[in-house]
């Protein structure tokens, strides 16, 4: 898969990312990071994850012994921490330009 279609709460999702960069991130983490909703980020990792900038794993507990469901643990991957720079840099510079997401005027 390319590279993954860069929305507003894409980019929330990476920036959180980005702030800990070498941490792993439960979806919740992300999702309280990212001020969005879990419904919201689940389908973001998917695709993230889909196209190679995260990893991800499960946590190894019994779920009995803990009181709750094992989680899963994302994090960026090399190419992933690359890629969510560049594409964070490029939609800033969009921004500072006073350019549209399509290259157009403001």
């Amino acid at each position: 898969m390319g590279e993954p279609r860069i929305t507003m709460a894409t980019r929330e999702v990476l920036s959180a990312f980005l702030a800990k960069p070498a941490e792993e991130h439960y979806g919740l983490q992300v999702a309280e990071a990212a001020g969005l909703p879990g419904g919201t980020i689940y389908p973001i990792l998917i695709r993230l994850e889909q196209c190679g900038w995260l990893e991800s794993r499960w946590e190894d507990i019994n779920p009995q012994q803990e009181g709750r469901p094992a989680r899963r643990y994302y994090r960026l991957s090399e190419r992933g921490a690359q890629a969510a720079s560049a594409a964070l840099a490029k939609r800033s510079r969009r921004g500072v330009l006073g350019l549209r997401p399509h290259g157009g005027e403001a």
